[in-house]
Formats: structure tokens, C-alpha cells, sequence
């Protein structure tokens, strides 16, 4: 299968790198930096799993490798227009634009550009870490939740799940996708956000009663918002999810943590605007997400208005 994981940081760098070992044909879109470390030394994964080293192809211009069968889009949130536009015209009939970013917009917006026909739904359920362009080390899990929006079952989805099955990179194929999404953003709205406002590894949260209160109340306010977009969340989801941070996570430096600290943006709109807004549509009040989206939009440097009632 080619592979074309447009936006090779940290998440997409690993995945690209577990394909290309299993024998995909996988071209990685990065830029400055890593892309020109990638090109001279390749990807050097330090992992959980087994150290990869191994070498990719890379390019800032995705049209010159096209047309794929299977674009993984790993890119921010908020340049979703523009990695779209530089991707145009590159899937293959019957391809499918996996999206893994964060957040539980992406799919919609992907939709209105490619055809939702064209667009699947993923989540990517890794720890990992780029420590110096080209050069990830991966702490925990390391595989990908994905499905049809609409939830059937295709002949394209089993064939992209054979493929994570063979890199083993395979979560689970869900008829519920959108589910599975609001339930990482029960995560990654709480602990990516408090973790780059504190500028604190996931341990040195847990650790703190506070901080442990404080992500408990993040998550349940997320929880409630999910249900009230339909999405199908388990009464001991956020304990489960302590559990599991607590023995797999404490060592963990967030992605956003990791964006601050490189001076990059930062992807509030992703991880807090988008519980703010769905909560207003229903008229839930989330004044914990709702005081972290404030925080991280003036941290950012950036605010710009994006509510509306």
C-alpha cells in the first residue's frame, strides 16, 4: 500500500516508520529540520517496542510521490486548510485522508473538502516524544483506533487494518468512530492541557492532590459534554484513565507541552474550544475547560474570537 503520512512530528514520524519496517511504501511530509534530518540520517526510534532505525523517503511536497492509497493526516489542528490544499487531487480513487489529529472537528471540516466519502476517522493512542529532528522515543501504547464515519464495514477498512496489523500498529476498527474520538479528547482535553499550562510531566500532576483534582473535574466536564454529542463513554472511563496514566504516563511530556516549549502554536482550539463550543450547544457550563481555553489561547500569544452563541 502507499502511504503518505502528511505531517511527520513525533506521532506521524512513528507510525511512518512502523509501515515503512513492515514494507509499505511510505512517504513522510515534513519540513525545515526534520525533514532534512529524515532525509540524511532517517528516522531513529528509541521504543518501548525495540529500537527502529530506519530510512523513509521525505518530501515538502507531497504531488511529487502521488497519488496514494492511504493519506495519514497527522498535522496540528489549525493547519488543516492548508495541508488539505497541499494534498489535493493526491488520493487514489477509493483512498481513504485518515485523520489523527487531536480534537473532534477535523472530520467535518475534511468532509467538506474531500467528499466525506474520502475521509475515515482515527485516533492515534501513542506516547511519544521528538527529542531532536528525525529522532522519537516512544514511551507507551503505539497503535491506531480507526472506522468509517458512518460506521460501516468496508472492504477498505479491512485492508488498511491488515496493514496496521502487519506493522503492528493495530487498535481496533470501530463501528463508532466518533465515540472513540470524544473519548481520547476525555485525555488530551484534561492532561495535555494542564501539562503544558504547568509545564509538568504527567507524573508530577498525578502526584499533586490539586492536580489530580483538577483533572478529574476537566474530564468529567468533557465526559458530559460527549454524551451530550451522542458519544458512548463508560461510567469508569476517567478512573480507567488515571490508572492507566499513572502506571504508563508519569514520564511523558505532552505534545502541546512539547509545541510550547518549541516555541510553536499551540492547538487550544483543538483540545478546549471545541468542548467550550459543543457545551454551548447544548447549554452545559464547563467553567474548568472553559478558564484552560482562556489560559492557553493567552499563552499562546494569538487569541482570536471563535465562540459563538
Amino acid at each position: 500500500m502507499k502511504i503518505l503520512v502528511m505531517g511527520a512530528g513525533a506521532v506521524g514520524a512513528y507510525f511512518g516508520a512502523r509501515l515503512r519496517a513492515s514494507g509499505e511504501d511510505v512517504i513522510l511530509c515534513a519540513r525545515g529540520e526534520n525533514l532534512r534530518a529524515i532525509r540524511e540520517h532517517g528516522l531513529d526510534i528509541t521504543s518501548i517496542r525495540g529500537d527502529l532505525r530506519i530510512e523513509v523517503t521525505a518530501t515538502d511536497t507531497p504531488r511529487d510521490f502521488a497519488s496514494y492509497d492511504l493519506i495519514l493526516f497527522c498535522v496540528k489542528a489549525y493547519d488543516t486548510d492548508a495541508a488539505a490544499q497541499a494534498i489535493s487531487g493526491c488520493l487514489k480513487p477509493g483512498g481513504a485522508i485518515l485523520t489523527l489529529q487531536n480534537g473532534v472537528e477535523n472530520e467535518t471540516k475534511l468532509a467538506a473538502i474531500f467528499g466525506s466519502e474520502a475521509v475515515m476517522g482515527g485516533n492515534a493512542r501513542v506516547g511519544v516524544e521528538m527529542v531532536a529532528p528525525g529522532k522519537i522515543v516512544h514511551l507507551s501504547t503505539g497503535h491506531i483506533d480507526f472506522g468509517e464515519l458512518d460506521g460501516r464495514d468496508t472492504e477498505r477498512a479491512r485492508k488498511i487494518a491488515d496493514v496496521f496489523q502487519h506493522a503492528g500498529i493495530l487498535g481496533q476498527v470501530s463501528a463508532d468512530i466518533m465515540s472513540l474520538r470524544w473519548d481520547k479528547l476525555i485525555w488530551n482535553g484534561a492532561v495535555n492541557t494542564v501539562a503544558t499550562l504547568t509545564r509538568r510531566r504527567v507524573g508530577e500532576i498525578l502526584d499533586d492532590p490539586e492536580g489530580l483534582r483538577l483533572l478529574r473535574t476537566l474530564m468529567q466536564e468533557i465526559v458530559e459534554v460527549a454524551r451530550a454529542e451522542g458519544a458512548k463513554i463508560a461510567d469508569d472511563r476517567i478512573d480507567a484513565y488515571i490508572a492507566h496514566s499513572q502506571k504508563n504516563l508519569r514520564a511523558l511530556k505532552t505534545s502541546t507541552q512539547q509545541d510550547l516549549e518549541r516555541g510553536k502554536a499551540l492547538e487550544y482550539e483543538a483540545l478546549s474550544g471545541a468542548v467550550v463550543r459543543a457545551a454551548r450547544r447544548h447549554n452545559l457550563s464547563v467553567p474548568a475547560v472553559e478558564t484552560i481555553y482562556a489560559l492557553l489561547r493567552l499563552l499562546d500569544g494569538s487569541p482570536k474570537p471563535r465562540i459563538v452563541s
